[in-house]
């Protein structure tokens, strides 16, 4: 299976850099490449753009995320997103007409803390695209693979809800 991965950073990637005290953004993909590493029979490409806090995301910003996913060879694809604004990028994705399967998926948590949910939330997306799915556009988090239009994050209970 062929699955091209768009890191675009987000909670899933950040790191803690103790000489300014604060959660960042890096520029690589050391998140995903432990993840990917215990990953057999799947060839990636991964390419890893914008590496900011989807809250700071623009859409400047998302038109790059678009035109990576229009690039792309492959009809199975992953976004790694912050799950801050995950939604706005997959409603910017939704106005073109794809014909690829494109799951987002991110975490809460950064891996650097606790690597569950980011490792947890990576695995329910490449399962997801390893079935017989139809084109689209998804969200996977905390255990489900909805429509992304379906699924929010609901702030003040720190978890996503699938709407109607």
């Amino acid at each position: 299976m062929k699955i091209t991965i768009i890191n675009t950073g987000g909670t899933f990637n950040k790191r803690y850099n103790p000489l300014n005290g604060r959660l960042e953004v890096p520029v690589d993909n050391i998140a995903l490449d432990k993840i990917m590493s215990s990953c057999h029979n799947i060839e990636f490409t991964v390419h890893n753009i914008i590496s900011k806090d989807s809250l700071d995301m623009t859409d400047t910003d998302r038109q790059i995320i678009t035109d990576t996913v229009v690039e792309s060879k492959d009809d199975k694809i992953i976004i790694i997103h912050g799950t801050d604004t995950v939604d706005l990028t997959s409603a910017f994705l939704k106005k073109q007409e794809l014909n690829k399967k494109i799951v987002f998926t991110g975490a809460m948590v950064p891996m650097s803390i606790n690597e569950v949910e980011a490792t947890m939330n990576f695995s329910l997306s490449l399962g997801f695209l390893s079935a017989d799915v139809k084109d689209g556009i998804y969200l996977a988090m905390h255990g489900v693979v909805v429509d992304a239009s379906k699924l929010v994050k609901d702030r003040t209970k720190g978890q996503f809800l699938i709407t109607k």
